[in-house]
């Protein structure tokens, strides 16, 4: 019980911390061209290293660092590990990732969002 409700308040919170997820339009447009993508982890990944340049990798560790600050303030809050916090999150991401976005899939490989 105390897992799903968990559950419940990190999925309500993260979506209070919805400007933390904010991105550049440099993440976006990468977005767009699947050469950065959601992860099952709830972190940004690269998915095409010869498209990333140094620019996009500083701002996918920044995005990422402000993410695991976001995700260990939700695990605080709500007695739960932060990579549970992110994997809560992750699954909110990966649904309302857009059309035509890249996401990872379970199994760690890339797919093109329909």
């Amino acid at each position: 019980m105390k897992s799903s409700l968990s559950k419940a308040l990190i999925a309500a919170l993260a979506l209070s911390a919805a400007p933390a997820f904010a991105a550049s339009a440099a993440i976006d447009a990468a977005k767009a061209k699947c050469i950065v993508g959601e992860q099952t982890d709830g972190y940004l990944g690269i998915i095409d290293n010869a498209k990333a340049d140094e620019a996009l990798r500083r701002e996918v560790r920044s995005v990422n660092q402000q993410r695991k600050a976001v995700y260990a303030d939700l695990a605080a809050r709500n007695g739960v590990t932060i990579e549970q916090a992110a994997q809560v999150t992750a699954e909110r991401l990966l649904n309302t990732a857009p059309s035509g976005h890249c996401i990872q899939s379970p199994d760690g490989g890339w797919v093109k969002k329909p």
